[in-house]
């Protein structure tokens, strides 16, 4: 598979000399240096802290641009190349990457992610979603969205049909068995889905759980109903609860299981209603327990992503992502548009060894969007129709 050509993520290595208003990759950061003087003798690579001694210019000015993260796969031609940085090699590991349906959210940018670091992919795809995901995966419309850093094309080893609203065959009502998305598909339940990948492949060392719904989500949390609130904590909550009951049993010791949030769970957002944000707390909640209890059992790691928004198919459903995306843009500390690959790479590190104390926790990536409050007196609010106390 050409993902197996990506071995590992390097951080770039600064370049030892640089002259005014040129730019040096520094990690995933792209930096604009201006100064009168840069007399640097030597620096080798990025962790040589040692060597910033010979530094006797200080800076006059510093501009800083935050341009979209690129991560740098080393290919097999170069294993045997001394690496400079500090590589992410996942190679020999297997990911099951549950949620992802198109190749624009942020399941499909983890799972580049994690190919370029050399894992293999499996994904699980919502049923009435999967004939269109691999309809278009087949006839190349993925093509370019598929290409790593190293060149090579993205592999998905195997697509499993996936509802992790339902935990059994038993689960599952008559109408949806009937139902013509649905007619075509067998062992698509969570423990189906996991039983088909150990027949299949015996074990997997990488869990991700990228998925939500919530039917009223574009309800105020007043008018939702009990039928909409417990659905969206089925589907965006428990159903990380299940695959990892399920999938436990199948992950070598040493592994990690990510699970996907946002910052609307850490605060009042207005508009984003439906239970939602009360299930994706709860999400961060269970992360904590399920640290400790897959930990205990399984010397497993549980982590969750806090991402920020994101301009994906499944977000439009809230019908105000737009909204999200400027306010992000205007009031977080980087004033710039979150990229899924940022996301992608948080979740590849932390799938790595480089993670391997961390556990239980709850990593922002959304610009630092977590750190500020919201202000609903912003115009971007406008259009919600938000009461106020205008005297």
């Amino acid at each position: 598979m050409a993902a197996k050509a990506a071995s590992s993520l390097q951080i770039a290595a600064a370049r030892p000399c640089i002259s005014s208003s040129r730019r040096v990759k520094a990690g995933a950061t792209v930096l604009g240096v201006s100064s009168k003087c840069l007399p640097w003798t030597k620096l080798t690579s990025a962790h040589s802290i040692s060597s910033l001694e010979p530094f006797k210019c200080s800076f006059t000015s510093l501009s800083v641009n935050f341009n979209k993260v690129v991560t740098r796969a080393m290919s097999e031609s170069r294993e045997n190349t001394p690496v400079s940085g500090l590589p992410i090699d996942l190679k020999g590991k297997r990911a099951f990457i549950a949620g992802v349906a198109d190749d624009i959210g942020y399941g499909w940018a983890i799972a580049k992610s994690l190919a370029a670091a050399g894992a293999e992919i499996l994904v699980g795809t919502w049923v009435p979603a999967l004939s269109i995901f691999e309809t278009s995966l087949q006839r190349g419309k993925f093509d370019e969205s598929r290409i790593l850093p190293d060149g090579s094309l993205m592999e998905i080893t195997k697509i499993y049909p996936l509802d992790a609203v339902f935990d059994n065959p038993d689960d599952v009502p008559e109408d949806i068995k009937t139902n013509r998305r649905y007619a075509a598909y067998t062992n698509w339940t969570v423990q189906e889905a996991a039983e088909s990948v150990k027949q299949d492949f015996g074990s997997i060392d990488i869990l991700v759980h990228s998925l939500a719904n919530g039917p009223e989500v574009s309800k105020p949390l007043l008018e939702t109903s009990r039928k909409g609130y417990l659905a969206a904590l089925s589907a965006s909550t428990y159903s990380n609860v299940s695959l990892l009951k399920h999938f436990l049993p199948l992950m070598n010791p040493g592994g990690s299981a990510i699970s996907l949030t946002h910052h609307a769970s850490q605060r009042v957002f207005p508009g984003y209603g439906g239970g939602m944000s009360s299930a994706k707390a709860a999400l961060e909640s269970d992360t904590r327990v399920l640290a400790f209890e897959a930990g205990r059992k399984h010397k497993i790691r549980v982590n969750t992503v806090s991402a920020g928004p994101l301009k994906s198919r499944a977000a439009k459903a809230i019908g105000f992502i737009d909204t999200m995306v400027e306010y992000s843009k205007a009031n977080a500390p980087l004033q710039k548009e979150l990229s899924a690959d940022e996301v992608g790479n948080t979740v590849a590190f932390l799938a790595s060894p480089l993670a391997s104390a961390i556990t239980g926790a709850v990593i922002y990536v959304d610009n630092g969007l977590n750190a500020m409050g919201v202000g609903v007196d912003s115009p971007i609010f406008n259009d919600l129709n938000i009461p106020s106390d205008k005297h």
